[in-house]
């Protein structure tokens, strides 16, 4: 080898050497990017004391949660309020959640991981946005697919591909940043009626129980005269199904809902059936019941008049501690009762959209409430609340 030729190789290698240095770099300098938010906090500059307003939209739907005068509400649903506690929760998980994985990928790739953003074609994801009192944006994300993890140990056949153990995000601060959090964030969910506060009515104590065609005479009534009293019918010939009876009465003092119904009047399809509960405490609910199209469910709404005892009535031979003792209870308990009334009367104004086997109990008619031949009555003398 001449000089020449020697001077030639030292400089290739000075130029190969110098363009793996660069490439080296720049890896160095990926790796820096798509790695420099592992283990930071997702959204650490959102503040919750900002937030005034959370919007959620999928694909199919969106709901809106808004804050007034200190309370939450659904704005879908005619501001019904709605569940601090999940909106809470919610908001907690997202500023405390920290990033797993991060990386870089194009718009052209998000459908995959479905982060497109929703509504705009196949692989649109779950978007969240957080707004001030102002409706000014404070953060924004779409939560894409939930990345599963194998569990061997699982016997669920829903586990057989993993179960949820993270999930795809993508912050709309930097549009090509994608990440992934080791929470599958279950909870955020874009139906309305997953957001509305559950408390609801309920009947206890009932003195009698009406059921029959709104408007109409009943089609069976059943009453007893002493709370923990044996039911019987009201009128009518037959011995009353005992079970069939306390079924009906206690599903009254247990009911749930899936829904409110912003728009009952379109939505029924059969006249409603009317059902009259009068309780030891003076109250009467009377509770309309309508199919909801053509589905295993009803709309159903709920009002409660009367005015509960302001006395108590003294028991025979009671001695004076006895009676100071009753007294204080039967105050504090009245206390409780109007504040729950006070309560069951605003839910009052709403429909609410409730399964067919969680009302069932209130539908049957005279013949499903008369008990069948060789039926043996109750040992027990207790009939339910």
């Amino acid at each position: 080898m001449n000089r020449k030729q020697f001077l030639y190789l030292v400089l290739a290698l000075l130029v190969l050497g110098g363009a793996g240095l660069a490439l080296f770099w720049r890896n160095v300098a990926d790796y820096q990017a798509s790695g420099a938010r592992i283990g930071a906090k997702l959204l650490p500059a959102l503040k919750i004391a900002d937030v005034a307003q959370v919007r959620l939209q999928d694909s199919k739907r969106q709901v809106t949660l808004v804050r007034k005068d200190k309370t939450w509400v659904v704005h879908e649903r005619g501001d019904y309020p709605a569940s601090f506690q999940e909106i809470s929760d919610l908001m907690i998980k997202l500023v405390e959640i920290k990033v797993t994985q991060a990386e870089k990928v194009g718009a052209s790739l998000w459908p995959r991981v479905e982060l497109a953003d929703p509504g705009k074609g196949e692989g649109g994801g779950t978007l969240v946005e957080f707004k001030d009192n102002a409706g000014r944006a404070l953060a924004a994300l779409v939560l894409g697919k939930k990345v599963l993890k194998k569990d061997p140990v699982n016997p669920l056949p829903s586990a057989k591909d993993g179960v949820p153990a993270g999930r795809y995000v993508r912050v709309a601060s930097d549009k090509d940043a994608v990440v992934v959090v080791a929470d599958p964030l279950n909870a955020a969910q874009a139906a309305p009626g997953r957001w509305l506060n559950k408390d609801f009515f309920k009947v206890d104590r009932i003195r009698t129980l009406a059921v029959g065609p709104d408007g109409g005479a009943p089609h069976w009534k059943i009453t007893r005269t002493e709370e923990w009293g044996q039911w019987k019918f009201a009128f009518g010939n037959g011995d009353l199904d005992s079970s069939a009876a306390v079924a009906a009465v206690n599903k009254l003092g247990s009911l749930s809902f899936n829904d409110v119904e912003p728009n009952p009047k379109s939505e029924a399809v059969e006249k409603p059936v009317t059902a009259v509960a009068e309780t030891f405490d003076n109250l009467v609910y009377t509770i309309r019941i309508a199919r909801k199209g053509k589905g295993n469910e009803y709309l159903v709404s709920i009002a409660v008049t009367g005015e509960p005892p302001t006395v108590r009535v003294a028991e025979k031979g009671e001695k004076p501690e006895q009676a100071k003792r009753a007294d204080k209870d039967f105050a504090d308990s009245r206390k409780r009762l109007e504040q729950r009334i006070a309560a069951e009367k605003a839910l009052g104004k709403w429909t609410y959209v409730i399964a067919k086997d969680e009302i069932e109990p209130l539908l049957k008619g005279r013949a499903d409430m008369v008990a069948k031949r060789g039926e043996k009555p109750p040992l027990s003398p207790f009939g339910g609340r």
